[in-house]
């Protein structure tokens, strides 16, 4: 199975080309542009498939980061990765940003649980624990620093995003949410193609307004 990927819901705009088959990235392509995704997605689309040696009628899946993240980058992702799925008439199925970075880290650590938590602006926190295998172990969800602070002292494992420094005062620097895109395109190949068309995930309340760089929420 030849799967697109796609990730614009961070800093990144990114596409992988990869042949579950064989578990080969054939190609891919990322920058790190912050904004403009819409104007560059499918320049970096183009140049995935280049590298891949294949065109988008090979296609037979398209995998697409769905959130929290950028407010408009998620928005371009979803739409470009349906109106692919639609065209080409193949699945489309949406993968978390909090289940990436987990796997990113599992990568890092293997046999590890892993905190996945992004620094959501406005005291708050986009938070997800996943196991050692990447079961999740609870929902993804917006929480206060206060209260995220009180889950991950308890949490025996692995912390990665860019809400690390919050949560351990040891950690130091700008933790960026970053990922290889070509774990996107892993983790699509193995999701089921019946979960229904991808969409966002927003995780505030249906009266909260959008943060610059950040995705709003509706539960």
């Amino acid at each position: 199975m030849i799967v697109l990927a796609l990730d614009t819901a961070g800093v990144d705009c990114a596409a992988a080309i990869y042949d579950s088959g064989r578990n080969t990235v054939l190609g891919e392509a990322s920058d790190m542009i912050g904004k403009g995704h819409a104007e560059h997605l499918m320049g970096i689309v183009d140049r995935a498939l280049d590298q891949a040696g294949v065109t988008l009628s090979d296609v037979d899946r398209l995998a697409v980061t769905i959130g929290p993240g950028s407010f408009t980058g998620i928005r371009v992702g979803v739409a470009a990765a349906r109106g692919f799925a639609l065209s080409l008439n193949v699945p489309a199925v949406g993968i978390t940003t909090l289940e990436v970075m987990a796997a990113a880290q599992r990568e890092k650590m293997p046999g590890r649980p892993v905190l996945a938590a992004i620094d959501a602006k406005r005291d708050e926190i986009y938070l997800q624990s996943f196991a050692a295998d990447g079961t999740p172990l609870d929902e993804a969800r917006a929480v206060s620093v206060s209260e995220a602070k009180a889950f991950a002292a308890g949490f025996d494992g692995e912390i990665t995003g860019s809400a690390t420094p919050l949560l351990k005062p040891d950690v130091a620097g700008e933790q960026v949410n970053s990922f290889p895109i070509s774990i996107v395109a892993r983790l699509g190949a193995a999701a089921s193609p019946n979960s229904g068309k991808p969409k966002p995930l927003y995780l505030r309340g249906p009266d909260a307004k959008p943060q610059a760089g950040y995705a709003i929420a509706r539960v």
